[in-house]
């Protein structure tokens, strides 16, 4: 069977439609239906019937998914083995949720060239919805995410709690209030935890969605937000920032995720090296929590 087949019958469930899969494919809607009517003239029973609403799998469809899966899973992995660079035996394929990026894929990108040199790293760093989407093509063998959304085929697994800690500048002596305090967007499951212990703060004049940024504006103009304390451990060190002490605590938790029907050779592997990371942070955040 062509792998694009199967491809493209992933992106459909994904997406929705037809229209929405070509599209993402960047082929045409034509192109989607045919592959479609070949996978089924294949299989010998229709995968899809389409609606108002989209695409709707039907009963062979359904059973069909899990070993679409799995084809692209292996076609993906087989590629990603025989490309491998000169001197090295293995691949491996790591996603990050884009506020991840530091510091936990950095310092595992350098532990594992420190243990792992033998092993051909390959590393993005995106959205949660494109990790689960590049996980399930198998295009990545595991990705390290917050709150990932559950489905059969995948695993997720708890990587470690992380802390999402009150802090301000540095420079800043000011005690937050709703001038210059900054919501830094941690998520919905980060929202009604906070807007239930600091209403006051529900509706403030500046909205951030990425931590990194919202950092460098408070180190440029002073106030306050929330961050992961692990990811501002050197400025607190430095004094370019400070904690707020008191200020209630929320827990952000970060978890590995990888296909059920990938192979776990490799997988054991980043899981271990992954985790001897989030158990550095955890020593890290115990640390900072001394110093308040």
């Amino acid at each position: 069977m062509d792998i694009e087949l199967a491809r493209t019958f992933l992106t459909i469930i994904a997406t929705g439609n037809f229209l929405a899969a070509a599209e993402k494919l960047s082929i045409t809607p034509t192109a989607v239906s045919a592959r479609i009517r070949l996978l089924e003239d294949q299989l010998g029973r229709q995968v899809f019937v389409r609606n108002k609403s989209g695409a709707r799998l039907t009963a062979a469809g359904e059973r069909f998914r899990r070993h679409a899966a799995a084809l692209v899973q292996t076609w993906e992995s087989a590629r990603q083995e025989i490309r491998l660079p000169p001197g090295r035996t293995e691949g491996l394929a790591v996603g990050g949720e884009l506020t991840l990026w530091d510091p936990m894929m950095l310092d595992w990108l350098v532990l594992m060239r420190r243990e792992q040199s033998r092993i051909a790293l390959r590393v993005e760093i995106d959205s949660a919805e494109r990790l689960i989407e590049r996980i399930r093509e198998g295009a990545l063998d595991i990705g390290v995410m917050h709150n990932p959304p559950r489905f059969d085929d995948l695993v997720a697994e708890l990587l470690y709690d992380e802390k999402l800690v009150l802090a301000a500048s540095g420079a800043d002596r000011r005690e937050p209030d709703d001038e210059n305090y900054v919501y830094v967007d941690w998520g919905p499951n980060f929202s009604p935890y906070h807007d239930a212990a600091l209403p006051q703060f529900s509706n403030p004049p500046v909205f951030i969605n990425f931590g990194p940024l919202a950092r460098g504006y408070l180190q440029a103009v002073g106030g306050s937000g929330y961050f992961r304390l692990g990811s501002i451990e050197p400025c607190l060190r430095d004094g370019s920032m400070r904690l707020i002490p008191g200020a209630p605590e929320f827990s952000h938790s970060i978890y590995l995720v990888y296909a059920a029907a990938r192979e776990i050779g490799l997988i054991d592997l980043a899981r271990a090296s992954l985790r001897a990371c989030a158990g550095r942070h955890d020593m890290s955040e115990a640390r900072g929590s001394r110093q308040k």
